[in-house]
């Protein structure tokens, strides 16, 4: 089971066209893997999926948000195609090449920063945030409440505040955790996403490789 402390949580609005580089804040998404793994089957990424060592909490984009919705497909001189080696240079924490054009073309061309930049700076926010240890040593799985979710990640991050952090559900399992950085990428409130969290009382949480 998974060990956890049980605790229930109130993830994003509407996206509109924006001009590139204008919005307020960063949501840092994570994605357990193995629900992902779970739920998408024969039509998983395969390299995500049937990975030697199975991935666990995965980066599933960097989101430049406003107070309330966020931007999207924004227009930029960067342009919305990206280079092979920029792709292949996120496949550790991205394990998935659709997945790393589509966050550059609906979120990064909103950053205001070139791809490079913009990953880098994923890759960053990534960094500042430490998964609680119970994910990383997770073998059997088993039911929690999001709540106690959330709870794991505030106590294995000082100054990470109940509302900066959501966590959100599909199909009975969990599914992504977000966090709000500031574009400096320090912890900060976001009452916009934390009352889309998941409202269930208890969720499934995949073991890897399951």
């Amino acid at each position: 089971m998974l060990a956890i402390a049980a605790f229930a949580l109130p993830g994003a609005a509407p996206g509109r066209a924006g001009e590139a580089g204008r919005f307020d804040y960063y949501v840092l998404s994570l994605s357990w893997s193995p629900s992902y793994c779970a739920r998408a089957g024969r039509s998983a990424d395969p390299m995500q999926c049937r990975a030697v060592r199975p991935f666990r909490f995965v980066l599933h984009g960097l989101w430049p948000q406003y107070e309330r919705g966020y931007p999207e497909f924004c227009g930029t001189a960067q342009g919305r195609d990206l280079s092979r080696r920029t792709v292949d240079g996120m496949l550790d924490i991205m394990p998935s090449r659709g997945l790393v054009r589509h966050q550059w073309r609906k979120h990064g061309s909103c950053s205001g920063l070139s791809p490079e930049a913009y990953f880098d700076l994923s890759r960053k926010a990534l960094q500042k945030l430490r998964i609680p240890a119970a994910f990383d040593s997770l073998e059997a799985g088993g039911r929690v409440a999001p709540d106690a979710v959330e709870t794991a990640f505030r106590l294995a991050n000082p100054g990470l505040r109940d509302n900066a952090i959501a966590v959100t559900c599909e199909a009975g399992r969990l599914s992504e955790v977000r966090v709000c950085f500031t574009r400096d990428l320090q912890f900060r409130s976001c009452r916009w996403v934390d009352r889309r969290g998941c409202t269930q009382r208890q969720i499934n949480v995949p073991a890897p490789g399951r």
